[in-house]
């Protein structure tokens, strides 16, 4: 058979707490895709703020839904792979969206093509400010960032679709993480394998600020991040893993030194100087 005659489904996994507010937005992304061969399963934590009564709203559109209480974001998309029919699966957080009506099936198109050795196929995502403008987009070439993805997570997560295959051979996402799982697990598919980047299609929005830039979190990523590596059997902290630290532990200084505002108006000037777009005084 021609591979281009076989038609992917695609299980598109939303986790949600609390999270009405962009919730719809999120949900409308999804169902108004063009593309047929498509599921949908939405897994919320408990909610208490109306959420649930939007998924219910929502739920014709829906493969499959749960509201309980869970123990975070992997182990939502942990449940969520119990129930995942599709030959690929992408993982969306309630803040983000897919960029257009069109996304999936251009996604499917390209995933066809894919070697079936390579199980990790990802596009770009949309930075956006706590108001919805767009940024700027993030995802390179995999030639590129190959090697730096040993020391940082420089995939983005909310554009990459994973071949069912990779789950059964890996296992689930590891529960014991907070933030750095979704590196922990393609970690261990990438540390000896290659991804395929799906060039020209800025695949997912997501919203920057808040929590997300708080250097404390960054702290916290970075040191989930050296785990994984440790329990992926790369012993020995890299350069660019230290530099990533020295500059979030540089930013803390600034925070705690200038106040926030200064401290973003300050980091966006070093950006300014490396010829980098403004990112911290936008989110």
């Amino acid at each position: 058979m021609n591979p281009n005659d076989f038609t992917p489904l695609i299980s598109v996994v939303i986790a949600v707490y609390n999270g009405r507010a962009t919730l719809q937005q999120c949900l409308d992304s999804v169902t108004q895709q063009t593309y047929a061969r498509l599921e949908l399963i939405v897994i919320d934590g408990g909610s208490t703020d109306g959420t649930v009564d939007l998924i219910r709203a929502n739920a014709q559109e829906m493969t499959y839904w749960i509201s309980e209480p869970d123990r975070g974001i992997y182990n939502a998309w942990n449940k969520a792979l119990a129930q995942a029919k599709g030959d690929w699966v992408c993982f969306l957080g309630a803040d983000d969206y897919l960029r257009n009506s069109q996304v999936i099936a251009r996604m499917a198109e390209q995933l066809v093509l894919v070697p079936p050795e390579i199980r990790v196929a990802y596009g770009q995502i949309m930075l956006l400010n706590n108001n919805g403008s767009e940024l700027y987009a993030v995802g390179e070439p995999w030639g590129k960032v190959k090697n730096r993805f040993r020391r940082l997570m420089c995939v983005p997560h909310p554009a990459v679709m994973h071949r069912c295959s990779l789950f059964t051979d890996h296992g689930n996402f590891d529960e014991t993480f907070r933030i750095a799982g979704d590196y922990e697990l393609l970690l261990r598919e990438l540390k000896t394998r290659d991804a395929f980047f799906i060039e020209g299609i800025v695949m997912t929005a997501m919203r920057q600020g808040g929590v997300s830039t708080d250097p404390a979190n960054t702290l916290l990523g970075l040191r989930e991040v050296r785990f994984a590596q440790i329990k992926n059997g790369l012993r020995w902290p890299s350069l660019g893993w230290r530099v990533a630290l020295f500059r979030a532990y540089i930013r803390l200084f600034l925070w705690r030194l200038l106040g926030e505002k200064q401290a973003r108006r300050m980091l966006d000037i070093g950006r300014n100087l490396m010829g980098l777009p403004a990112y911290w005084t936008k989110t």
